[in-house]
């Protein structure tokens, strides 16, 4: 079997950093980043997606049939690594997987932001929720610009839709206001991915003490963008639809393993585009920045940083290719393992290179470090990607 990259593909990822360096580049970067710039992050978020939906991000692996450009895996695995190393915010993951599979419709155009909850299975020797409801708490990013939510549980996957006119009136009436959990801004260390801690749901029949939560989902979302054109109907149409015993509407049709598979395989590329991102920056660095009368990248101790930085990049860039072309459980495992290594070591001895410098804002070394940690925390962690694999050798 050829591992190499085929024309194609190379086109593909030249074609993908390109759109990038163009529409959000590092003087973008910057500027998204910077606590004290006037922006509303909401709008932001979504004149991206639609340059994103315009580029094809969302509709990659959608059939042709249905206006997505049919590629697979492994390609979305060249564009999701692009995407870590620019730092690109949004849950692009999720929105990602909606449009591919179909489950909300608008969001291969990117005419929807769709984040997701990872609501199990649990790791070895904890209690599995029940279906449709979610873990006693979770993170769950760019929740408030959020067109809809995917809680991927064990086994089924559900949606909660959150478009359509003021949530807060249209479910007061109706049964759904008991299946809304509680939701709870908190501060993020990644200033580009504002996080809302999620707790448990309410019981049926609870929804004095549910609208009495602080942070309430429905509070929430109250900041979300109303009305994207080409969404699914918002709750105020879907009060009287079925929505089971759990949180939001069932997915049948959708296999929430291999949904959760994808996700860590392209979460595990975004992690190895922010590792290579950090080596180039580091050796740069190490070539530009003069110390004793010359470059820092002449002394034994930057060159081993920088060594070490390279190695563990391209064994995750291996890891991460493999388990995109043979999708299986235990290779997303050893990818999302070696990939969240790369990342975060790799920011770390980035920032050791660039000493002070690279705490500062005008440094993008420590955004990486950032975005690194949260990426780790995603969709498959370290202890239960270690689990999987002691299993599997046993």
């Amino acid at each position: 079997m050829d591992f190499r990259l085929t024309d194609d593909q190379e086109a593909l990822r030249r074609g993908m950093r390109q759109l990038l360096d163009r529409r959000f580049g590092p003087t973008a970067l910057h500027q998204a980043a910077d606590p004290l710039a006037h922006h509303a992050p909401s709008e932001d978020l979504a004149r991206l997606w639609r340059q994103l939906g315009e580029a094809g991000l969302f509709s990659l692996r959608a059939d042709e049939s249905a206006g997505g450009v049919g590629l697979g895996l492994p390609e979305a695995v060249l564009v999701f690594e692009e995407a870590g190393r620019a730092l690109l915010p949004g849950p692009l993951v999720a929105t990602h997987l909606a449009g591919s599979w179909g489950l909300v419709p608008g969001a291969a155009e990117g005419r929807a932001v769709v984040t997701a909850m990872d609501a199990g299975p649990p790791s070895s020797g904890l209690t599995s929720p029940p279906a449709g409801a979610v873990p006693d708490t979770m993170l769950v990013e760019h929740l408030e610009a959020a067109d809809a939510v995917l809680v991927v549980g064990d086994g089924e996957v559900r949606l909660l839709e959150t478009t359509g006119s003021d949530l807060d009136e249209t479910v007061k009436d109706s049964e759904q206001a008991d299946n809304l959990p509680a939701a709870a801004p908190v501060r993020s260390v990644d200033p580009l991915s504002p996080l809302h801690r999620v707790t448990d749901r309410p019981s049926p029949g609870s929804r004095t003490a549910a609208e009495n939560r602080q942070g309430g989902l429905r509070n929430g979302l109250q900041g979300r963008r109303r009305g994207v054109e080409g969404t699914r109907k918002g709750l105020e149409e879907g009060a009287a639809r079925e929505v089971g015993e759990g949180l939001g509407e069932r997915l049948p049709t959708v296999d929430a393993d291999v949904l959760r598979r994808e996700a860590g395989v392209l979460t595990a590329a975004q992690q190895l585009g922010s590792a290579h991102r950090t080596l180039e920056l580091a050796v740069g660095y190490a070539r530009e920045r003069e110390q004793f009368g010359r470059p820092i990248g002449t002394f034994q101790a930057v060159q081993h940083l920088c060594a070490g930085m390279l190695v563990r990049a391209e064994t995750a860039r291996s890891a991460v290719y493999a388990a995109a072309a043979t999708r299986e459980d235990e290779e997303m495992c050893a990818a999302k393992l070696l990939a969240d290594e790369a990342a975060t070591s790799n920011a770390r001895d980035c920032l050791q290179v660039f000493g002070g410098m690279g705490f500062t804002w005008e440094a993008e070394v420590h955004l990486h470090l950032k975005r690194a940690w949260l990426r780790a925390e995603q969709w498959v962690t370290s202890v239960a990607a270690e689990e999987k694999l002691a299993t599997a050798l046993l």
